[in-house]
Protein backbone atom coordinates (compact mmCIF):
# COMPACT_ATOMS: atom_id res chain seq x y z
CA UNK A 1 0.00 0.00 0.00
CA UNK A 2 1.37 3.40 -1.03
CA UNK A 3 1.26 6.01 1.72
CA UNK A 4 0.86 9.73 1.04
CA UNK A 5 0.62 12.70 3.31
CA UNK A 6 -2.51 14.83 2.94
CA UNK A 7 -1.43 17.61 0.57
CA UNK A 8 -2.58 21.15 -0.14
CA UNK A 9 -1.39 23.39 -2.96
CA UNK A 10 -1.34 27.06 -1.96
CA UNK A 11 -1.59 29.64 -4.76
CA UNK A 12 -1.03 33.02 -3.11
CA UNK A 13 1.20 36.02 -2.52
CA UNK A 14 4.22 36.22 -0.23
CA UNK A 15 4.09 38.35 2.93
CA UNK A 16 7.56 39.36 4.14
CA UNK A 17 6.23 39.92 7.68
CA UNK A 18 5.30 36.24 7.94
CA UNK A 19 1.86 36.86 9.40
CA UNK A 20 -0.30 36.53 6.31
CA UNK A 21 -0.08 35.32 2.72
CA UNK A 22 1.72 32.17 1.73
CA UNK A 23 3.80 32.20 4.93
CA UNK A 24 0.68 32.04 7.11
CA UNK A 25 -0.75 29.36 4.81
CA UNK A 26 2.31 27.14 5.20
CA UNK A 27 2.33 27.60 8.98
CA UNK A 28 -1.37 26.76 9.22
CA UNK A 29 -1.18 23.69 7.02
CA UNK A 30 1.93 22.44 8.82
CA UNK A 31 0.32 23.00 12.22
CA UNK A 32 -2.67 20.93 11.10
CA UNK A 33 -0.56 18.06 9.78
CA UNK A 34 -0.86 18.75 6.04
CA UNK A 35 1.98 18.86 3.50
CA UNK A 36 2.05 22.31 1.87
CA UNK A 37 3.17 23.03 -1.67
CA UNK A 38 3.12 26.51 -3.19
CA UNK A 39 2.81 28.69 -6.26
CA UNK A 40 3.72 32.31 -5.53
CA UNK A 41 1.60 34.88 -7.39
CA UNK A 42 3.20 38.05 -6.02
CA UNK A 43 5.91 39.19 -3.64
CA UNK A 44 5.01 41.94 -1.19
CA UNK A 45 7.26 44.06 0.98
CA UNK A 46 5.26 44.57 4.14
CA UNK A 47 5.34 44.54 7.91
CA UNK A 48 2.70 44.89 10.60
CA UNK A 49 2.03 48.53 9.74
CA UNK A 50 2.08 48.83 5.95
CA UNK A 51 2.63 47.33 2.51
CA UNK A 52 5.47 49.25 0.87
CA UNK A 53 5.90 47.42 -2.44
CA UNK A 54 4.40 44.65 -4.58
CA UNK A 55 5.85 42.74 -7.50
CA UNK A 56 3.50 40.51 -9.50
CA UNK A 57 4.86 37.22 -10.81
CA UNK A 58 4.68 36.65 -14.58
CA UNK A 59 1.74 34.38 -15.47
CA UNK A 60 4.12 31.93 -17.12
CA UNK A 61 5.97 31.50 -13.84
CA UNK A 62 2.75 31.05 -11.84
CA UNK A 63 1.66 28.37 -14.31
CA UNK A 64 5.06 26.68 -14.21
CA UNK A 65 4.93 26.44 -10.41
CA UNK A 66 1.44 24.92 -10.46
CA UNK A 67 2.35 22.45 -13.21
CA UNK A 68 5.56 21.43 -11.45
CA UNK A 69 3.68 20.58 -8.25
CA UNK A 70 0.63 18.89 -9.74
CA UNK A 71 2.54 16.82 -12.30
CA UNK A 72 4.63 15.23 -9.56
CA UNK A 73 3.27 15.58 -6.04
CA UNK A 74 -0.41 16.13 -6.74
CA UNK A 75 -2.79 17.56 -4.16
CA UNK A 76 -5.89 16.82 -2.07
CA UNK A 77 -7.01 20.43 -1.80
CA UNK A 78 -6.14 23.89 -3.06
CA UNK A 79 -6.02 27.19 -1.19
CA UNK A 80 -6.13 30.29 -3.41
CA UNK A 81 -5.18 33.63 -1.94
CA UNK A 82 -3.91 36.80 -3.60
CA UNK A 83 -4.55 36.91 -7.37
CA UNK A 84 -3.38 40.44 -8.16
CA UNK A 85 -4.38 40.77 -11.82
CA UNK A 86 -6.54 39.19 -14.51
CA UNK A 87 -3.68 37.16 -15.96
CA UNK A 88 -3.09 35.40 -12.65
CA UNK A 89 -6.82 34.66 -12.37
CA UNK A 90 -6.76 33.15 -15.86
CA UNK A 91 -3.84 30.89 -14.94
CA UNK A 92 -5.72 29.57 -11.91
CA UNK A 93 -8.94 29.01 -13.89
CA UNK A 94 -7.02 27.01 -16.48
CA UNK A 95 -5.35 24.92 -13.76
CA UNK A 96 -8.69 24.13 -12.11
CA UNK A 97 -10.15 23.05 -15.45
CA UNK A 98 -7.11 21.17 -16.80
CA UNK A 99 -6.37 19.25 -13.61
CA UNK A 100 -10.02 18.87 -12.50
CA UNK A 101 -9.02 20.21 -9.09
CA UNK A 102 -11.26 19.43 -6.12
CA UNK A 103 -11.65 20.93 -2.64
CA UNK A 104 -10.68 24.40 -3.85
CA UNK A 105 -10.88 27.16 -1.23
CA UNK A 106 -10.81 30.74 -2.53
CA UNK A 107 -9.93 33.47 -0.06
CA UNK A 108 -11.07 36.54 -1.98
CA UNK A 109 -8.15 38.72 -0.86
CA UNK A 110 -8.59 42.35 -1.92
CA UNK A 111 -7.11 44.50 0.85
CA UNK A 112 -4.26 44.00 3.29
CA UNK A 113 -5.04 44.49 6.98
CA UNK A 114 -3.26 47.86 6.68
CA UNK A 115 -5.74 48.92 3.97
CA UNK A 116 -3.40 48.51 0.96
CA UNK A 117 -5.25 47.42 -2.20
CA UNK A 118 -3.78 44.10 -3.36
CA UNK A 119 -5.99 43.27 -6.38
CA UNK A 120 -6.96 45.44 -9.35
CA UNK A 121 -10.57 45.97 -10.43
CA UNK A 122 -10.23 43.95 -13.63
CA UNK A 123 -9.10 40.93 -11.63
CA UNK A 124 -12.04 41.29 -9.23
CA UNK A 125 -14.55 41.49 -12.09
CA UNK A 126 -13.04 38.50 -13.89
CA UNK A 127 -12.93 36.56 -10.63
CA UNK A 128 -16.60 37.28 -10.07
CA UNK A 129 -17.50 36.24 -13.62
CA UNK A 130 -15.36 33.14 -14.13
CA UNK A 131 -13.71 31.90 -10.94
CA UNK A 132 -16.37 31.93 -8.20
CA UNK A 133 -18.40 29.15 -9.82
CA UNK A 134 -15.33 26.91 -10.23
CA UNK A 135 -14.30 26.63 -6.57
CA UNK A 136 -15.70 24.65 -3.66
CA UNK A 137 -16.05 27.54 -1.22
CA UNK A 138 -15.16 31.23 -0.99
CA UNK A 139 -14.33 33.00 2.27
CA UNK A 140 -14.89 36.76 1.92
CA UNK A 141 -14.90 39.17 4.84
CA UNK A 142 -17.65 41.80 5.01
CA UNK A 143 -15.86 44.30 2.75
CA UNK A 144 -15.11 41.65 0.14
CA UNK A 145 -18.63 40.22 0.30
CA UNK A 146 -19.99 43.72 -0.34
CA UNK A 147 -17.83 44.12 -3.45
CA UNK A 148 -18.72 40.69 -4.82
CA UNK A 149 -22.45 40.77 -4.06
CA UNK A 150 -23.21 44.48 -4.43
CA UNK A 151 -24.97 44.46 -1.04
CA UNK A 152 -24.07 46.91 1.73
CA UNK A 153 -23.64 44.79 4.86
CA UNK A 154 -24.41 46.55 8.14
CA UNK A 155 -26.34 43.87 10.05
CA UNK A 156 -27.04 40.15 9.99
CA UNK A 157 -30.04 40.53 7.66
CA UNK A 158 -27.91 42.19 4.98
CA UNK A 159 -25.16 39.61 5.54
CA UNK A 160 -27.67 36.86 4.83
CA UNK A 161 -28.85 38.69 1.72
CA UNK A 162 -25.27 38.99 0.44
CA UNK A 163 -24.66 35.29 1.05
CA UNK A 164 -27.83 34.30 -0.81
CA UNK A 165 -26.87 36.51 -3.77
CA UNK A 166 -23.39 34.97 -3.96
CA UNK A 167 -24.94 31.51 -4.07
CA UNK A 168 -27.29 32.68 -6.83
CA UNK A 169 -24.25 34.01 -8.71
CA UNK A 170 -22.93 30.45 -8.95
CA UNK A 171 -20.89 29.85 -5.79
CA UNK A 172 -21.09 26.32 -4.42
CA UNK A 173 -20.56 27.57 -0.86
CA UNK A 174 -19.71 30.86 0.84
CA UNK A 175 -18.40 31.60 4.32
CA UNK A 176 -18.91 35.28 5.09
CA UNK A 177 -16.62 36.31 7.93
CA UNK A 178 -18.80 38.69 9.88
CA UNK A 179 -16.24 39.81 12.42
CA UNK A 180 -17.81 41.21 15.55
CA UNK A 181 -20.59 43.18 13.76
CA UNK A 182 -20.70 45.61 16.69
CA UNK A 183 -21.50 42.79 19.12
CA UNK A 184 -19.59 40.72 21.63
CA UNK A 185 -19.49 37.74 19.28
CA UNK A 186 -17.28 36.88 16.32
CA UNK A 187 -19.73 35.36 13.86
CA UNK A 188 -19.20 33.61 10.53
CA UNK A 189 -21.98 32.18 8.37
CA UNK A 190 -21.66 29.29 5.89
CA UNK A 191 -24.07 29.38 2.95
CA UNK A 192 -24.49 26.39 0.63
CA UNK A 193 -26.81 25.58 -2.26
CA UNK A 194 -28.81 22.84 -0.58
CA UNK A 195 -28.71 23.39 3.19
CA UNK A 196 -29.76 26.09 5.60
CA UNK A 197 -27.02 28.57 6.60
CA UNK A 198 -24.71 27.39 9.38
CA UNK A 199 -23.85 30.06 11.95
CA UNK A 200 -20.60 29.86 13.90
CA UNK A 201 -20.13 32.29 16.79
CA UNK A 202 -17.48 32.60 19.49
CA UNK A 203 -16.80 35.36 22.01
CA UNK A 204 -15.04 38.28 20.34
CA UNK A 205 -11.49 38.88 21.60
CA UNK A 206 -10.43 42.50 21.29
CA UNK A 207 -6.82 42.42 20.07
CA UNK A 208 -4.66 44.16 17.47
CA UNK A 209 -3.13 40.83 16.49
CA UNK A 210 -5.41 40.08 13.54
CA UNK A 211 -2.94 40.19 10.65
CA UNK A 212 -3.47 37.13 8.48
CA UNK A 213 -6.66 35.84 10.11
CA UNK A 214 -8.38 35.49 6.74
CA UNK A 215 -5.47 33.60 5.21
CA UNK A 216 -5.26 31.37 8.26
CA UNK A 217 -8.97 30.56 8.30
CA UNK A 218 -9.15 29.64 4.61
CA UNK A 219 -5.96 27.57 4.83
CA UNK A 220 -7.37 25.71 7.81
CA UNK A 221 -10.51 24.86 5.83
CA UNK A 222 -8.31 23.58 3.00
CA UNK A 223 -6.28 21.55 5.51
CA UNK A 224 -9.30 19.72 6.87
CA UNK A 225 -10.68 19.15 3.35
CA UNK A 226 -7.29 17.64 2.42
CA UNK A 227 -7.66 15.26 5.37
CA UNK A 228 -11.05 14.07 4.12
CA UNK A 229 -13.43 16.08 6.29
CA UNK A 230 -16.64 17.29 4.64
CA UNK A 231 -17.14 21.02 4.11
CA UNK A 232 -19.29 21.73 7.18
CA UNK A 233 -16.93 19.94 9.54
CA UNK A 234 -13.93 21.55 7.85
CA UNK A 235 -15.38 25.02 8.43
CA UNK A 236 -16.24 24.20 12.06
CA UNK A 237 -12.77 22.83 12.78
CA UNK A 238 -11.12 25.76 11.00
CA UNK A 239 -13.13 28.20 13.12
CA UNK A 240 -11.99 26.42 16.28
CA UNK A 241 -8.36 26.41 15.17
CA UNK A 242 -8.39 30.12 14.26
CA UNK A 243 -10.15 31.09 17.49
CA UNK A 244 -7.52 29.32 19.56
CA UNK A 245 -4.75 30.87 17.43
CA UNK A 246 -6.17 34.36 18.06
CA UNK A 247 -6.64 33.83 21.79
CA UNK A 248 -3.21 32.30 22.33
CA UNK A 249 -1.43 35.08 20.42
CA UNK A 250 -3.58 38.02 21.47
CA UNK A 251 -1.13 39.54 23.96
CA UNK A 252 2.13 38.79 22.17
CA UNK A 253 3.93 41.72 20.56
CA UNK A 254 4.98 41.27 16.92
CA UNK A 255 5.87 44.63 15.38
CA UNK A 256 4.23 47.99 15.95
CA UNK A 257 0.96 47.44 14.09
CA UNK A 258 -1.36 44.50 13.60
CA UNK A 259 0.49 41.49 14.94
CA UNK A 260 -0.07 37.89 13.97
CA UNK A 261 -2.02 35.02 15.46
CA UNK A 262 -0.25 32.05 17.03
CA UNK A 263 -0.39 29.50 14.22
CA UNK A 264 1.58 26.94 16.19
CA UNK A 265 -0.46 26.90 19.39
CA UNK A 266 -1.09 23.14 19.14
CA UNK A 267 0.72 21.56 16.17
CA UNK A 268 -0.38 18.16 14.92
CA UNK A 269 1.80 15.41 13.51
CA UNK A 270 1.74 14.84 9.77
CA UNK A 271 0.48 11.30 9.17
CA UNK A 272 -0.42 9.49 5.93
CA UNK A 273 -3.88 9.73 4.37
CA UNK A 274 -4.88 6.19 5.32
CA UNK A 275 -4.86 7.14 9.00
CA UNK A 276 -7.21 10.06 8.35
CA UNK A 277 -9.72 7.74 6.70
CA UNK A 278 -9.88 5.74 9.94
CA UNK A 279 -10.18 8.92 12.04
CA UNK A 280 -12.92 10.36 9.82
CA UNK A 281 -14.95 7.15 9.86
CA UNK A 282 -14.84 7.24 13.67
CA UNK A 283 -15.97 10.89 13.67
CA UNK A 284 -18.96 10.00 11.48
CA UNK A 285 -19.99 7.30 13.97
Amino acid sequence: MLLRYPRCLVIAGSDSSGGAGIQADIKTLSALGVYATTAVTAVTAQNTTAVTDVKIMPPELIKAQIDAVLSDIGTNSVKIGMLPDRRSVEVVINAIDNYALQNVVLDTVMLATSGYKLVDNEAVNYMRKELLSRVSVITPNIDEAEVLSGVKINNMDSLYRAGEILIMMGCEAVVIKGGHMDSDLATDVLFTRHDNPMVLSVPFYNTKNTHGTGCTFSSAIAAFLAKGYDLKLSVKEAKTYLTQAIWSGAKVLTGNGHGTVNHLHSPQAMVPEAHHKIINSNLEK
